[in-house]
């Protein structure tokens, strides 16, 4: 029997606790009815014996405190909504308890922005890491020392695991799953729920809106004039001039400040120029590619598809509706 507790923090997104629970459960019903036992024992595991969530909207009732729980061989930490950093100090008790199963064998996930929770109890410093792309600033911000992969679905580092963002913990469900049964029963489970089972990238749903919550005027400055003049062509060189900072010097506090180098940046900022008017308009791939600065269409649809996941037929196809049936 596996033993998984599913946490209950404060602030966490209901469907986070629900989801999981759900999914356990009608695996037990799949090994049941193919002839075998039930696999899992899921617990509910909090500091409170009543958890109220989303302003007064749900309330939660787990089955154990933290200090009663049986020792589990997984524990999930839910996504949690709000402020993060008041989230972390309204669940330190709770993932201190996490912290510690894990050092005694038990493996353990964050689903989407639980990631913000496992990450304060210091398991993940020096590791890799996902979340939600919306936060991935964010968490830069709080935990320098963790590496965040962009655009992962599922990460996985000696036992610790986590998740993209929303919907991409069923990714991470289905993938324990598959590892605590085998692949038919996850198969199974990923038809059940619908749910695309080797899906492995979230890029397709991110929007890029850059690192601007930093306190270095002349980047900001360099930022917003790479994002006015997306169609020309801007070398490292000039930004540096325009702001008035050696290039060497511009390059570092370039990357301090947004966790990018400036080429990548400009790459990013031309991407997502690309991704709205692919998404609103009827243009072709080479008006677009103009439009966003590139001539050259194979090194467009490389850098297109390294960030995104998709070429840019296969996003326009995607998201305009209009555009894919003509």
């Amino acid at each position: 029997m596996k033993k998984i507790a599913i946490l209950v923090p404060e602030a966490a997104v209901m469907q986070a606790i629900a989801d999981p629970q759900y999914l356990f459960a009608m695996a037990n019903e799949f090994m049941v009815a193919s002839g075998r036992s039930r696999l899992f024992q899921v617990q509910l595991v909090g500091g409170r014996r009543q958890v109220i969530l989303n302003e007064g909207s749900y309330s939660v009732l787990p089955d154990c405190l933290y200090s009663e729980a049986d020792k589990p061989d997984l524990i999930l930490v839910p996504a949690v909504l709000g402020d993060k950093k008041r989230a972390i100090q309204e669940n330190a008790s709770l993932m201190e308890w996490a912290a510690t199963q894990y050092s005694t064998g038990a493996e353990i996930a964050s689903l989407c922005a639980g990631a913000f929770l496992l990450a304060s109890t210091g398991m993940l410093d020096g590791r890799k890491c996902s979340t939600h792309w919306v936060f991935v600033n964010e968490f830069r911000d709080l935990y320098p020392d963790i590496e965040i992969v962009d655009g992962a679905v599922i990460t996985e580092d000696n036992g610790i695991y986590s998740s993209g963002g929303a919907n991409s913990y069923w990714n991470l469900l289905l993938h324990l799953l598959e590892k605590y049964t085998d692949r038919d029963t996850a198969i199974l489970a990923s038809k059940y729920f619908a749910i695309d089972i080797d899906r492995d990238n979230q890029s397709a749903f991110a929007m890029f809106r850059g690192q601007k919550g930093h306190n270095d005027p002349e980047i900001l400055k360099a930022q917003e004039y790479i994002e006015a003049n997306v169609r020309d062509r801007v070398t490292v060189d000039a930004l540096a001039n325009q702001v008035s900072i050696g290039r060497r010097s511009f390059e570092r506090r370039f990357k301090q400040a947004t966790s990018n180098s400036v080429l990548e940046y400009i790459q990013r900022v031309r991407i997502e120029a690309a991704k709205r008017s692919f998404e609103s308009s009827r243009k072709n791939i080479s008006e677009v590619m103009y439009e966003v600065g590139y001539t050259d269409t194979k090194a467009f649809r490389t850098i297109f598809k390294k960030i995104t996941g998709l070429t840019p037929i296969e996003y326009r196809n995607k998201y305009n509706k209009m555009a894919a049936a003509v």
